[in-house]
């Protein structure tokens, strides 16, 4: 009897399937949008600067719409570094250090605060913010919007009359748009404008293109199934690589402490959960930061070298190549401030909402819900989670107080049920006890 022969999976034939259905789309087919979803690590910027080349290089200018500054220059030098002799005009505001000095030193990139004077380049890039202040010019006809899901759609509306057609490329399962007005009076609606750009896009136009990304490059084997599965259970990803193509390796022995347990556990599995007692803290709770500091300290000092599909041979792991991340900004000040006492500098802290879209080869995550009496609805996001739980390569290291299961299980979620709104799935509640499941299969407790 002869079996069914399963095909593997071939990342690179599967990612290489997925961008060419999206150009094609986007460059010959009829539809006036096309909706991209990629999971963390995906090449999002990747497919957008192939994209931007690909529009340029068949006669056909375009404006590049992005949420940030940073996002913007990036694209810029992406897009110099892979064709130098490519005409981009960097729109940028009239404040003082508009952009990234970088750019000074590209001769093919032209920077204006006025739009007219970039007319007639192959490539303009700006922030929706700007491109919203651009009046009296004649249309593009193709833009791309990047990071699509972090555009709110009052942005979009602002920008709609500026380009004819365009490509929407964007990550689901990251934080929602920031609003500091209350949207409740809009929601349900179709053009709630606190929404995002992509969700609005789609209530009206439910026909167009949608594709996505089906493998994360950043996501080693050891993270994706656990990120796809609780973040992405309707655009499921495989990572790029297989499980022995990554690893991490300390060249000091451990010293036997929670740290030390903890680093090697993570080295092993790509998690640790450093548990400590289970207790109602600050929310800059001393024991925790200095866990969170101690563990970063004992990464530097252990020597700690990764091996990965960009270099077989062993690369030292330093500190830029390290991230912490947490929920609030007194939290990172506070992680600041103890990694200093501690000798370390160098090491990215930083907010979920500022870590969104980097890259690290280890991550050191305080958990959003240590030490709380509650669970709000700002620490149950599931964007502010998957975003901490996503920025890694190699291994992600999670510091929380014991009890969050059940504090999730005392509080289920009391938002109000609000008609027309789509329901967010997965929740935050069920995001937080999936990931919390995982991470005990990885627990070192630890009393400080």
């Amino acid at each position: 009897m002869t079996g069914t022969v399963i095909p593997l999976f071939d990342p690179a034939s599967e990612a290489a399937r997925a961008t060419a259905a999206i150009l094609e789309d986007t460059l010959h087919g009829d539809a006036r949008g096309v909706v991209v979803d990629s999971p963390p690590g995906a090449g999002k910027s990747t497919l957008v600067v192939r994209a931007a080349l690909e529009l340029a290089s068949a006669g056909r200018p375009l404006m590049v719409v992005a949420q940030t500054n940073a996002q913007v220059d990036d694209l810029v030098l992406r897009l110099a570094e892979k064709e130098p002799e490519l005409p981009v005009g960097r729109l940028h505001s009239n404040d003082a250090d508009p952009y990234d000095k970088a750019l000074d030193g590209l001769p093919n990139v032209r920077k204006s605060a006025k739009a007219g004077e970039l007319d007639g380049l192959d490539v303009v890039i700006s922030t929706a913010a700007k491109w919203a202040h651009v009046k009296g010019v004649d249309p593009w006809r193709h833009a791309i919007v990047d990071e699509a899901y972090q555009m709110r759609s009052d942005a979009l509306l602002a920008v709609a009359g500026l380009f004819e057609r365009a490509l929407f490329v964007g990550d689901p399962g990251q934080l929602d748009p920031f609003s500091v007005v209350g949207a409740e009076q809009w929601a349900g609606l179709s053009y709630d404008p606190s929404a995002s750009a992509v969700s609005t896009l789609l209530a009206h136009n439910p026909e167009l293109p949608q594709h996505r990304l089906p493998v994360s490059w950043r996501l080693p084997a050891s993270a994706a199934p656990l990120v796809s599965g609780a973040f992405y259970p309707y655009t499921p990803f495989r990572s790029g690589t297989g499980a022995g193509d990554r690893r991490l390796a300390f060249g000091v022995p451990s010293d036997g402490s929670g740290p030390d347990r903890v680093l090697d556990e993570a080295a092993e599995s790509g998690w640790g959960l450093l548990e400590l007692p289970a207790r109602h803290t600050p929310r800059t709770d001393p024991e925790a930061v200095r866990a969170v500091a101690l563990v970063v300290r004992r990464l530097l000092d252990r020597g700690g070298a990764s091996v990965s599909e960009r270099s077989p041979d062993p690369v030292p792991l330093t500190a830029d190549r390290l991230a912490v991340g947490t929920a609030h900004r007194d939290q990172a000040a506070a992680v600041r401030a103890a990694l200093a006492e501690l000798g370390v500098a160098g090491v990215t802290v930083d907010t979920a909402n500022r870590l969104q879209g980097r890259e690290f080869d280890v991550t050191v995550v305080l958990h959003p819900l240590s030490g709380r009496p509650d669970a709000t609805a700002f620490h149950l996001e599931t964007g502010r989670l998957c975003v901490l739980a996503s920025r890694h390569r190699q291994a992600c290291v999670v510091v929380c107080r014991a009890g969050v299961s059940e504090l999730l299980d005392e509080h289920p979620s009391t938002e109000p049920v609000q008609l027309g709104v789509t329901v967010k799935f997965p929740d935050g509640w069920e995001a937080n006890h999936a990931v919390l499941s995982h991470l005990e299969e990885h627990r070192v407790v630890w009393a400080p």
